[in-house]
């Protein structure tokens, strides 16, 4: 993979470029905008493009690379491409054709990474956030390691190059690691992370692993409505991120990212606005110092904007865990 920029080589010998583009959006936004969005972010250099089933965008994302192949600006190999399997289709009969309608919206032969979006498994049906009637969502009883073999599946079919997870914590990560039989280890662990949630056992224990960590929610997010609170810091106002922010005369996004970037965490950067894509693509042209990478950490206060808390009863749920 040719890229403009860095890569890391994951457990399984393939490459995931470090700065990567997220798609998600909230409902009210036209899902049109995710296919725009997508070729302008191919065209600031961006080759890691990350999506999920889930978002119900794949179809116009899938458009927007295709499109950039055709017109000669990339080819297929130099695009990393990230799904995801939604809580609805942990069953491990559910994998394969879930996957596989992923690829029919996408029109693409094969993903690139393929992860368990999250480890708390959901009635199966059209409503990836089922309620019960009595206004609860309706949560399934899986064994994630069942689940975990059908990944593997899917990978030795050529449907995806890697499979990995998102959302695990520790001991969820340690039962697939101690599967009997485990074929592949997972290359990734895709979770919240951010100045206010630096995840520093986590990413410890993953690096301990061969796991890769992949950040989302970067600037702190305030856009998973009804996941977040409104009434939650915002960190893109923390006076420390902004002091650093005019002694780099960079912005306090890019602060963020690039703190994470030098802890050797590939990070997903969502915009769909032309100029901050294009922004984003500026923090490989500066490095902050050792110091400054100190001072960064002392912001963390174990601060989760995602919590889920409608499902923290399920014993699958991942957050109840220091890490």
């Amino acid at each position: 993979m040719n890229s403009k920029y860095e890569c890391m080589e994951l457990n399984d010998g393939h490459f995931i470029p470090i700065l990567g583009f997220g798609t998600y959006a909230p409902n009210e936004v036209p899902k049109s905008q995710a296919t725009e969005a997508t070729k302008l972010a191919i065209d600031a250099g961006f080759r890691h493009i990350d999506a999920a089933y889930m978002y119900r965008n794949e179809e116009e994302v899938g458009l927007a690379i295709r499109s950039k192949i055709a017109d000669g600006t990339v080819k297929r190999e130099d695009i990393f491409y990230t799904s995801k399997l939604p809580s609805t289709c942990l069953k491990p009969e559910m994998v394969r054709p879930c996957l596989e309608e992923s690829l029919k919206k996408l029109q693409l032969d094969y993903v690139d990474l393929y992860i368990i979006h999250f480890p708390v498994p959901m009635k199966p049906g059209e409503n990836f956030a089922p309620l019960e009637e009595n206004g609860k969502y309706a949560l399934d009883e899986v064994d994630l390691c069942d689940t975990w073999e059908a990944l593997e599946k899917c990978k030795d079919a050529g449907l995806t190059k890697s499979i990995g997870v998102s959302n695990f914590n520790r001991r969820q990560l340690e039962k697939i690691l101690n599967k009997p039989g485990l074929k592949y280890k997972p290359v990734c662990n895709q979770v919240e992370c951010h100045p206010y949630l630096n995840q520093s056992k986590l990413l410890d224990f993953c690096k301990s692993k061969g796991i890769v960590l992949v950040a989302y929610g970067v600037l702190g997010t305030q856009r998973y409505k009804p996941w977040v609170d409104e009434k939650s810091p915002f960190l893109l106002d923390d006076p420390v991120l902004g002091a650093m922010a005019k002694k780099y005369n960079r912005t306090a996004a890019l602060i963020s990212i690039r703190y994470l970037l030098q802890r050797g965490i590939v990070v997903l950067a969502k915009s769909f606005n032309e100029n901050r894509i294009k922004e984003n693509m500026q923090v490989f042209e500066f490095q902050l110092t050792s110091e400054d990478m100190k001072t960064l950490d002392g912001l963390n206060r174990n601060f989760r904007y995602v919590t889920i808390n409608q499902i923290a009863d399920h014993p699958n749920y991942p957050f109840s865990d220091e890490y």
